[in-house]
């Protein structure tokens, strides 16, 4: 259960991340957010960043029950399902984030390329295995 340890401390360090940005900091937020023509794609409240957190850490915990060893269906159904969820991630939506994005200048692009989504295809991947075993 490697492999789950290590999705679970990923998604745990990435929740960290969220709550930092809905308290107020400012660090790397910017490289966070996909840009376009230099201009914020979209600007996350505070809340919205918070309940990213709580489902970042939520699916930590997920992972953490299956890392348990307690056996119940809903969640090797819920790793398959954060599994096929950062998949879809690390391909993209087509213009903003992703693989296949067009969009393909500003900080965020660059990392995104680079940084999030292989570190989507990693927890794809991960999680899919913990699911599996």
């Amino acid at each position: 259960m490697i492999a789950g340890a290590a999705a679970a401390a990923i998604l745990a360090a990435i929740g960290l991340i969220h709550v930092y940005w809905a308290a107020g900091g400012k660090l790397g937020k910017g490289a966070g957010i996909p840009t376009e023509n230099g201009k914020p794609v979209l600007r996350p409240s505070p809340l919205a960043t918070a309940v990213v957190a709580v489902g970042l850490f939520g699916m930590a915990a997920l992972l953490g029950v299956r890392i348990g060893g307690i056996e119940v269906k809903f969640v090797r159904v819920g790793l398959w399902l954060m599994a096929a969820i950062f998949l879809v991630r690390a391909v993209g939506d087509f213009r903003y984030v992703g693989f296949m994005k067009r969009v393909r200048a500003g900080p965020f692009a660059r990392l995104d390329t680079l940084v999030y989504s292989p570190l989507c295809l990693l927890l794809a991947a991960l999680i899919a295995t913990c699911a599996r075993a």
